[in-house]
């Protein structure tokens, strides 16, 4: 009798034992695939490289998720994955689940932004732009251009035109200096490029000279398949020394004094950047070219047009001569100001 009752309540208690640990097992499994408690809709975590596991789990919790660091940690810790967490800026929405937080952290899903560096920018647009984006340090807001060039490792080098347009994405809260040097590496990688395959018997020294031109190419091109033909009209008049007179360099030299109009007189006052008193090319670019003028620029059409004039439309008249070229410009500005009036 007394045996039968102790074989009752050994079976007893190894059932409860079993519910015990179905139960343990059935919240652990909840805890793990329920979303986790934000304070905030959502939360960003930034995870530094060389953090501990414990403290991985207390900058979240720290960022806004509202569960035991503890727990964390020992889901972390016990998951076989807490040494392949990858540092980086994270979002964690209303939905994420401790195992979707983790699985996150191991495969690097960062919550990456944009920057889109415009074609035709001047480096005062760019600068102004990464001033403007809330996903950034500006870090180079106290430094001088010299500074921020020295730091981009090109001591000496101005700015204009030495960073590539393109769309470039980053962690949140990465460095404005970090997209600056991107964008600076990937110009001299299409520059060496495009230069090393460039057209032979063109008027142009080096690679610098060849971005230089490019950036009026860029400046002047209203639309891309004139692109060649406006390039083909600049390396024509660098052959016969004759001065390449086009308005944004000047408007370029002008800065900030330019108020939209370009007069007579401005484009007879000498400076650096005035192609009209001037010959050859200006010290340096006067904006950022893309890809395409860079082409366009190596690449040019084969002519013998020293001249255009906008159409109206976008496009541009192509002339050889200065006779032919005055009657285009008496056509389509006379069309222009019709238009106007």
């Amino acid at each position: 009798m007394q045996d039968r009752l102790l074989k009752t309540w050994w079976r007893s208690g190894l059932v409860l034992l079993l519910l015990s640990a179905v139960m343990v097992g059935a919240s652990g499994a909840w805890w793990l695939w329920r979303p986790l408690p934000l304070l905030q809709t959502t939360v960003d975590v930034s995870i530094e490289p060389g953090q501990s596991v414990r403290s991985i789990a207390q900058t979240v919790v720290l960022s806004g998720v509202d569960v035991s660091p503890t727990l964390l940690f020992y889901y972390f810790k016990f998951s076989g994955q807490s040494r392949l967490i990858r540092a980086g800026s994270y979002e964690i929405d209303a939905q994420t689940s401790a195992i979707q937080l983790l699985n996150k952290l191991v495969r690097g899903e960062e919550n990456l932004k944009t920057m889109t560096l415009v074609e035709g920018w001047t480096w005062r647009q760019f600068r102004q732009a990464l001033n403007k984006s809330e996903f950034l340090k500006h870090d180079s807001n106290s430094l001088s251009d010299e500074e921020i060039m020295s730091h981009l490792g090109k001591s000496g080098v101005a700015p204009e035109g030495r960073f590539f347009p393109d769309t470039y994405h980053f962690s949140k809260g990465s460095s404005d200096l970090d997209v600056m040097r991107r964008a600076a590496i990937a110009m001299d990688k299409h520059l060496v490029t495009a230069w090393q395959n460039r057209d032979l018997g063109l008027p142009l020294k080096n690679p610098q000279e060849a971005l230089i031109l490019a950036s009026i190419v860029e400046k002047e091109t209203g639309l891309s398949s004139d692109r060649r033909m406006i390039a083909s009209v600049f390396h024509n008049r660098l052959r016969i020394n004759m001065p390449l007179q086009t308005d944004p360099t000047v408007i370029y030299g002008m800065g900030a004094d330019f108020d939209g109009n370009l007069r007579r007189v401005d484009l007879q006052t000498d400076h650096p950047w005035n192609t009209y008193v001037r010959k050859g090319l200006p010290p340096t670019p006067i904006a950022m070219p893309g890809a395409a003028a860079l082409q366009a620029t190596l690449h040019p059409a084969t002519s013998k047009a020293l001249y255009f004039v906008a159409r109206g439309d976008g496009s541009s008249q192509f002339s050889d001569n200065l006779a032919d070229h005055n009657a285009a410009v008496d056509r389509y500005q006379r069309a222009v100001s019709s238009k106007a009036q």
